[in-house]
C-alpha cells in the first residue's frame, strides 16, 4: 500500500494550527497521560489507522505503560488490567466514536459520568472527538506507520 498524498506536507497550515492547538489543551487538560494513552490507541483501533496504533502504542511505552495493557486493549472487557476509570473511559470512548451505533447508550453515560466530573468528561470527548479526526484523515490519505524495521520489501 502506498500513501496518496503526504499529509504532513499538505495539510493547510491554519487547520493544522487549529488541531494542534485543540491537541495541545487536549494534552494538557488534566486527563491522565495514561488514561489518555489508552483512549488514543483504543479509538484508533476502532477505526484501523495503523499509523496512530502505531505512533500511540510508541507513546504510550514512553510513558510507560505495561505491554500487556496495550496488548490485550481490544479485549478490555475481558481483561483484568483495567481500572473502574478506565474501563468507563474506553466504554465512553467506544461509544463516541462509534455513535452512529446506538449513539450513545444511557448506562455507557452513567457509567462515565460516575467516574469523571462534567468538567473531566467533556475533556475526555475532546480527546475522543479529535483523535477520530486525526484517524480519519490519516485514513483518508492512507497515511503509513513509519517503522523502517518492519517495512517488508515490496
Amino acid at each position: 500500500m502506498e500513501s496518496r498524498i503526504d499529509v504532513a506536507r499538505a495539510v493547510p497550515p491554519g487547520a493544522f494550527k487549529a488541531m494542534m492547538g485543540v491537541q495541545q489543551y487536549v494534552d494538557t487538560c488534566g486527563v491522565e497521560r495514561s488514561l489518555l494513552d489508552l483512549v488514543l490507541v483504543r479509538v484508533s483501533q476502532i477505526n484501523g489507522c495503523a499509523y496512530c496504533i502505531n505512533l500511540h502504542t510508541k507513546d504510550a511505552r514512553a510513558h510507560g505503560e505495561k505491554e500487556a495493557r496495550l496488548y490485550e486493549l481490544d479485549a478490555w472487557r475481558e481483561s483484568p488490567f483495567y481500572t473502574v476509570r478506565e474501563r468507563a473511559a474506553l466504554a465512553w470512548a467506544e461509544a463516541v466514536t462509534l455513535i452512529t451505533v446506538g449513539h450513545v447508550p444511557d448506562e455507557v453515560f452513567s457509567e462515565a459520568h460516575r467516574e469523571f466530573n462534567d468538567t473531566e468528561l467533556m475533556n475526555l470527548t475532546i480527546a475522543v472527538t479529535l483523535i477520530n479526526s486525526w484517524n480519519r484523515i490519516s485514513i483518508a490519505f492512507r497515511r503509513l506507520p513509519e517503522d523502517r524495521e518492519l517495512k517488508l520489501a515490496a
